[in-house]
C-alpha cells in the first residue's frame, strides 16, 4: 500500500487494521528504540572524544569507529527481531487465510492485505521507538552531566544516521509480512477444514547447507578480522562482516539447531507425561521452536557480546596504559563514558530478550488452543497443561541462554580484540574476559523470565474448556 494512502485512512479503520498486532508493534518499537539509542549515544561519545585531550590518535579513531559498528548492529538486530515476530503472527493465521481462499478470496488479495498490515505496524513501531530512543539518550546524557561523568556541553542527538534504524524497521516489517505471507499461502484452501496450525514447509536442506556455509565462512572472516586488528584499526570492520555472516548462519539454521538442543535440555526436566510432551513439541514443530527461541538467543548474545567486549576492552586499555602511561593520559573519562554506553546497550538487549520470548511464547500458546483442548479431552488436567507449558518455557530459555552465552563470549572477545588489539602498548592477543557477575545475572534473570513468561499463557490455556477449545477455528 502506498504511503500517501496510509495517511488518508480514517483513524478507526487504521486502528482496526492493527487489532491483534499489539505484540508486533511492541517488538518494532523496541527494535527502533534500540537502533536510535545506539546511534545517538555513540554520536555523543564521538563528540566527547573529539573535545577530549587524549593524545592517542589511534584510540580516537578506533573509538570513533564504534558508531559505525553499532549502526550496523542496530540495523541487523532490528531486521531479525521484527521479521521473526511478524512471521510468528502470520504463521498462526494459516487456517484463517486458508478459509478465506476456500470461500473465494484470491491469494494475491490475501498477500496484499498482510503486507499492508506489516507496513502499518512498521510505521507505528518505528515512530514510537524513534521517539523513545531519543528520550532515553537525552535522559542518560543529562544524568551523566548532572553527576559529572559526562562533560558539560551542547550535544547533538539527531543526525542522518539516526533515521537509518527507523527506516530499517519499516522496511523489514514490510518485508517480513510479505515473506511470511508467501509461506502461509502454500497451504491449500481445503486444509482450512482440518486442524492445521503450522504451514507445511518444503525441504529445508538447501537452507541448512547455506546456514552452515555462512557460519563457517563468517567465523573465518571473524578470525581474519582479529588478525588485521593487530596491525590496523580497520580490523573491526572485517570482524563485523564476519560476525554478521556467522550469526546469520545461526539464525537461518535455527530450525535445525534448536530442536536438537531442546531435546537434550528437555531430558533435564524429568520424564513424566508433561515433560515428554514439552520435549517432543520442540521436535514436532521445529520452525515454531526456532521462532520462539531466536529472539532470546539474539538478546542473550547481545548482552554477552557487549559485556565481554567492554571487559576485554578495559583489560587491553589498562595494559596499554601500564606500558605507555604518557600516551593514554586522559583516557579514564572516555572509559567511563564507554561503560555508560555499553550499559545502555546491555539494557536494550535485555529488553529485546524479554519481549521476544514473552511475545512469542504467548502467541504460540494462543495459536495452540485446539491442541491444548485435545490434551484436556484426552485426560490431561489443567495442572498438567500448566506444567507442560512451564517446562516448554524452561527448556526454550535454557537452550537459548546456553547458545547465546557461547556465541556472545566469542563475538565479544573478537570485537574487542579486532577493535583495539593493535593500539600502542597493546599486549596483542588477550584471553577473553567474561564478567562473572553479568553471567550470573543473565542466568538468574532468564530463569525468572521463563517462569513469568509462562504464567499468562498457561492461565489463558487452562481457562478454556476442552469442548470450547476444540471448536476454535
Amino acid at each position: 500500500m502506498p504511503l500517501p494512502l496510509l495517511v488518508q485512512l480514517p483513524f478507526g479503520r487504521y486502528v482496526a487494521r492493527l487489532a491483534g498486532h499489539g505484540s508486533s508493534v511492541l517488538v518494532a518499537t523496541v527494535s527502533a528504540a534500540f537502533g536510535v539509542g545506539l546511534t545517538s549515544t555513540t554520536g555523543v561519545l564521538a563528540q566527547v572524544i573529539g573535545a577530549s585531550d587524549i593524545q592517542s590518535g589511534t584510540l580516537n579513531l578506533v573509538l570513533s569507529f564504534i558508531g559505525g559498528v553499532f549502526i550496523a548492529i542496530a540495523l541487523y538486530v532490528g531486521a531479525v527481531v521484527v521479521s521473526n515476530s511478524f512471521s510468528t503472527i502470520v504463521a498462526g493465521r494459516t487456517r484463517t487465510i486458508a478459509l478465506m481462499r476456500l470461500i473465494g478470496a484470491s491469494a494475491r488479495s490475501q498477500r496484499r492485505g498482510i503486507a499492508a498490515e506489516g507496513l502499518h505496524v512498521g510505521i507505528l513501531g518505528a515512530l514510537l521507538g524513534g521517539a523513545l530512543g531519543l528520550v532515553v539518550t537525552v535522559s542518560i546524557v543529562s544524568g551523566g552531566q548532572y553527576f559529572g561523568v559526562i562533560p558539560e556541553g551542547s550535544y547533538r542527538f539527531v543526525s542522518p544516521f539516526t533515521l537509518l534504524p527507523v527506516l530499517a524497521v519499516v522496511v523489514t516489517t514490510l518485508a517480513a509480512s510479505w515473506t511470511g505471507s508467501r509461506q502461509v499461502l502454500r497451504v491449500t484452501p481445503i486444509e482450512a477444514t482440518g486442524a492445521v496450525v503450522e504451514p507445511r514447509l518444503p525441504s529445508l536442506r538447501g537452507r541448512h547447507l547455506a546456514s552452515l556455509i555462512l557460519f563457517v565462512v563468517g567465523d573465518i572472516v571473524l578470525l581474519a578480522g582479529i588478525g588485521v586488528g593487530l596491525v590496523s584499526v580497520y580490523g573491526i570492520f572485517v570482524a563485523l562482516v564476519g560476525g554478521l555472516l556467522s550469526f546469520t548462519g545461526v539464525v537461518l539454521g535455527a530450525q535445525a539447531i534448536m530442536p536438537r538442543v531442546l531435546r537434550l535440555v528437555g531430558r533435564l526436566f524429568g520424564s513424566d507425561a508433561p515433560a515428554r510432551l514439552a520435549r517432543e513439541n520442540a521436535v514436532r514443530y521445529p520452525e515454531r521452536s526456532a521462532r520462539t527461541t531466536i529472539s532470546l538467543v539474539i538478546g542473550v548474545t547481545l548482552i554477552m557480546t557487549f559485556s565481554v567486549t567492554l571487559a576485554s576492552f578495559q583489560r587491553i586499555i589498562h595494559l596499554a596504559q601500564a606500558a605507555q602511561p604518557e600516551t593514554y593520559a586522559g583516557t579514564d573519562s572516555v572509559l567511563q563514558i564507554t561503560v555508560i554506553v555499553f550499559s545502555v546497550l546491555i539494557g536494550f538487549s535485555a529488553v529485546i530478550a524479554a519481549v521476544g520470548l514473552a511475545d512469542n511464547l504467548a502467541l504460540n500458546v494462543s495459536q495452540r488452543r485446539r491442541e491444548l483442548g485435545l490434551l484436556r479431552s484426552l485426560g490431561f488436567t489443567a495442572r498438567q497443561v500448566k506444567r507442560m507449558i512451564l517446562l516448554e518455557s524452561a527448556q526454550l530459555t535454557t537452550a537459548a541462554v546456553a547458545l547465546g552465552v557461547v556465541l556472545g563470549t566469542f563475538y565479544g572477545w573478537a570485537g574487542a580484540q579486532s577493535l583495539i588489539g593493535g593500539i600502542q602498548g597493546s599486549p596483542g592477543i588477550v584471553v577473553p574476559v567474561v564478567p562473572l557477575p553479568m553471567l550470573a545475572i543473565v542466568v538468574v534473570a532468564a530463569a525468572l523470565l521463563a517462569v513469568v513468561a509462562s504464567i499468562v499463557p498457561a492461565r489463558r490455556a487452562t481457562r478454556v474448556s476442552p469442548v470450547e477449545a476444540l471448536a476454535v477455528t
